[in-house]
């Protein structure tokens, strides 16, 4: 079967499961997105590697890697493999000097480790017929951001409305006590509010 390739476009709070996220796939060149609700613990791995932040501590996915690159081992891809009632199923292919292997992984942990090697990210066209969105554009162009722009949002109304009610040392203040709890992915929904002020 011929392999799609995919990338990540958007990370954000789901809106069909509480305390869940979805992080949404889209076609590299094509207008279709797989969205995939994912925990909260994975949806703050990918989004501390896709914001390059250095966690105080490594992450389990950061842990991984460090793991795999002292033994040599590379991630050459992560193929989201089959899709059985609702749930995903990805493979990561790997290689050393001698061999080249194909592991089971969870989607969520494959994406996370996808982003820290940076390789791509592959599905079947079968996966995308059953599980894809086809975004409509009469015009034909890709909508949204441009590819290799991936957003991490937060789309809760409240939250936004909440930090816009601060001032920047309320907001900088926060920023400090979200990271000491290790809470990144609000961390980075008050440090994009933080920019977005100083470059007004």
């Amino acid at each position: 079967m011929r392999k799609i390739e995919l990338e990540i476009v958007a990370l954000s709070h789901s809106i069909t499961q509480t305390h869940s996220y979805a992080v949404v796939l889209g076609e590299v060149n094509g207008l279709r997105r797989l969205p995939i609700v994912i925990g909260g613990f994975e949806a703050q791995a990918i989004a501390v590697a896709l914001e390059k932040m250095q966690p105080s501590r490594p992450l389990t996915h950061d842990l991984m890697k460090n793991f795999m690159n002292a033994f040599s081992i590379d991630l050459h891809e992560v193929v989201i493999s089959n899709l059985q009632e609702g749930i995903f199923y990805s493979k990561l292919i790997c290689s050393n000097s001698e061999d080249t292997i194909e592991i089971d992984s969870r989607t969520s942990d494959a994406l996370a480790l996808a982003v820290r090697f940076g390789c791509p990210i592959y599905t079947y066209e079968n996966i995308l017929n059953s599980a894809g969105i086809l975004l409509d554009d009469p015009a034909g162009k890709k909508v949204g951001k441009p590819a290799g722009t991936p957003s991490i949002s937060e789309h809760e109304k409240g939250v936004e409305d909440d930090l816009k009610a601060l001032n920047l040392d309320e907001l900088n203040t926060l920023l400090q006590e979200v990271l000491e709890q290790e809470d990144y992915i609000r961390a980075i929904a008050i440090r994009d509010e933080i920019n977005s002020r100083k470059s007004k």
